[in-house]
């Protein structure tokens, strides 16, 4: 039997000149996964969507890439601040105020990318403020990653394409059932697993509870899933 060799991602580096501050999501494991998976793309010319896009790092990578960018997310605080890290970054960004699925700006685009909440929470009430927005994604972690799924064809030209990072905690391969519904032709095209941060260690007993951590669980599994509209 051949067995996944599981080997942690180093620790990652914050861009230069990226502002994170008190309030809004700091660039982190998944981020550098995505950004990764983003470098891999024919990004320069094309039109991008950033869902959620927390500090702008993602958005301003796509836009170094030389990628059309609009960013979209819910927090003012978030917005302002990647519409500073744009302009220190001197990259061209559009950045709107919004929820995250349901005012998606005018496309379609060639590209969605999406590094949305994903952490499996015990409450099913998504938090409405504070930091705990960017990553809660209810019971099984899935409230904000369905929605992504669910619009990702509205949101794409024809053969355009999704790039999405999340936690193997919330089921992969639902997520790549839900895009297969939807008409998208998905797959896993990257995975690291990282040591398990500080809101998963907090909740590490109820995570058992679920059945969702082991007792001797020290790393987390992060996927990165592209998947292109038919």
């Amino acid at each position: 039997m051949t067995t996944e060799t599981r080997t942690p991602m180093p620790e990652p580096v914050r861009p230069a000149n990226l502002l994170a501050p008190p309030g809004v999501y700091a660039p982190q494991y998944d981020t550098e996964l995505l950004t990764r998976a983003l470098r891999r793309e024919a990004v320069e010319g094309a039109t991008v969507l950033d869902l959620g896009t927390g500090s702008g790092a993602l958005a301003v990578a796509a836009a170094r890439l030389g990628g059309r960018v609009t960013a979209l997310d819910i927090s003012w605080r978030a917005v302002l601040t990647a519409r500073l890290n744009a302009r220190l970054a001197g990259q061209s960004v559009t950045v709107h105020r919004g929820d995250l699925t349901t005012a998606i700006p005018e496309g379609p685009f060639d590209f969605l990318i999406s590094n949305p909440p994903y952490v499996p929470s015990p409450s099913p009430v998504l938090p409405r403020r504070g930091l705990a927005r960017a990553w809660d994604g209810g019971p099984c972690g899935r409230s904000v990653v369905d929605r992504v799924c669910e619009a990702a064809p509205g949101a794409l030209r024809e053969g355009g394409t999704l790039l999405m990072v999340h936690s193997a905690l919330c089921d992969v391969d639902v997520t790549l059932s839900r895009l297969r519904q939807v008409g998208m032709v998905p797959k896993v095209t990257d995975r690291a697993y990282i040591p398990l941060g500080p809101v998963l260690r907090s909740r590490r007993a109820w995570l058992r509870s679920q059945n969702l951590i082991g007792a001797d669980d020290s790393l987390e599994e992060l996927v990165v899933i592209r998947a292109e509209r038919r």
